[in-house]
């Protein structure tokens, strides 16, 4: 059965999710309660070493992270992208949870990357072009600017205790 839930559903339910993902790898989780802070919704913990979390739910394959940044009349995708980035500080992830095809009593797919990483990959899509969408997996079709081309998270995000423990030692 398909079905969809509210922007605001999905983002609750991400949070959760990844809370979750956090704690049963044997971390440490802060979760915010009330209003929430702009750059992070929950800090993960190991010993003195912190990661603040940015958490992004989606449930139709994509995120959109910079579009607001974007300015149309030059619609400058590399400017939108760095003026994104500059806008997370050291310490901060982002945790991307995926609700698409996902059955209600199946988990969602989790990815880990640095403002960094995503940037990078943002900066890739399309040819190289740019863009301020991030794919799962996504092919561009016949009229588009890289008609073919296939985006694709790096399999290295995917969510680990390895990937955590990587993140917490080099974020």
């Amino acid at each position: 059965m398909k079905y969809s839930i509210s922007p605001r559903h999905v983002g609750v339910a991400a949070e959760a999710i990844a809370a979750a993902y956090f704690a049963r790898s044997g971390f440490d989780i802060s979760v915010q309660y009330g209003a929430n802070q702009p750059e992070y919704d929950l800090i993960v913990a190991s010993g003195e070493k912190l990661l603040k979390v940015s958490v992004k739910g989606s449930q139709d394959g994509s995120w959109g992270l910079c579009q607001g940044d974007i300015t149309p009349k030059t619609a400058d995708y590399g400017a939108a992208i760095e003026k994104w980035f500059q806008r997370h500080k050291p310490r901060t992830i982002l945790c991307l949870v995926q609700f698409k095809g996902v059955l209600l009593d199946e988990m969602p797919r989790v990815y880990l990357a640095t403002p960094r990483e995503i940037a990078d990959r943002l900066l890739q899509t399309s040819g190289g072009r740019g863009d301020t969408i991030l794919y799962e997996k996504h092919t561009w079709g016949p009229r588009a600017h890289s008609s073919g081309t296939v985006e694709e998270i790096p399999p290295s995000w995917k969510f680990s205790r390895e990937r955590v423990e990587y993140l917490l030692g080099t974020a």
